[in-house]
């Protein structure tokens, strides 16, 4: 029985492919002209973008394909996406110049080291789904509060890690990471607990969607069908208004105390 339930769960694991594979599908059939996420596609108003002011200066640590970092430019000052990835840095550079996005700037960082931005020099960082792939958590953690200006803004991502399809894989000896980069992902409490320590102070904790093994071929679908696609997503936050428990991530703005 045991043999049968761990091997049903690794079966439902292998489902995460699918977000992989979303990516290469948006472009392939024409939703998008460059390999995004369909994520990127329904939600052109992520949820931080309502603490993002005209006059902010931001950065985009760990910005990945520059679809939240374009998103974000229309709302600020000015904008710098910062990556390790050359390839993701090109997509960011492409869609900012087919959309005509002129106050964005896509840079190379290595968010493992101390980074080169001057002291106060942002108003906003943005560090979304990027601290967990990190193994100097704290360097770069404080490194943000460094270049914060006074009262800034730390807007941050995370997965969860205490959700029932994360420790149901934990009860039969997988391991439960959503990503196989994860070095770390967090409970409520650690979480709390290292922006507290780092010198953060949280204004604004909230839930992503809920955490289904099935969310892979929920992406695979929105390659082809967006209207589907956001029927699931509707339904995973009804989901997780119910039971925050239960969802994928945490999402939280933190002011530098």
């Amino acid at each position: 029985m045991k043999i049968l339930k761990k091997t049903i769960v690794m079966f439902l694991k292998q489902l995460d492919l699918g977000s992989a594979v979303a990516v290469r599908l948006t472009k392939l059939t024409g939703k998008s002209k460059v390999a995004i996420h369909p994520k990127h596609i329904v939600n052109q108003t992520p949820w931080f973008v309502k603490y993002l002011q005209k006059r902010d200066k931001v950065l985009d640590l760990g910005c990945g394909n520059g679809q939240n970092t374009i998103k974000a430019a229309k709302k600020v000052k000015q904008i710098i996406g910062a990556d390790f990835d050359q390839k993701s840095l090109d997509i960011a550079r492409i869609s900012a110049k087919l959309k005509k996005i002129m106050n964005v700037k896509f840079e190379t960082a290595n968010l493992e080291t101390k980074l080169r931005y001057k002291d106060s020099q942002f108003s906003k960082v943005i560090l979304l789904d990027v601290l967990e792939h990190l193994r100097k958590r704290d360097l770069i953690l404080g490194e943000i509060k460094r270049i914060l200006k006074k009262d800034g803004f730390l807007i941050l991502g995370v997965p969860n890690s205490q959700t029932s399809w994360k420790k149901l894989q934990r009860s039969v000896g997988l391991n439960s990471f959503s990503d196989p980069d994860h070095k770390i992902e967090y409970s409520e409490n650690s979480l709390k607990s290292i922006l507290n320590k780092n010198g953060f102070k949280i204004i604004h904790f909230g839930y992503g969607k809920y955490d289904t093994p099935l969310r892979g071929l929920f992406d695979v679908i929105g390659a082809f069908s967006i209207p589907i696609y956001e029927l699931t997503l509707a339904w995973r936050s009804k989901l997780v208004a119910k039971n925050h428990k239960e969802a994928s991530g945490f999402e939280v703005v933190a002011i530098k105390k």
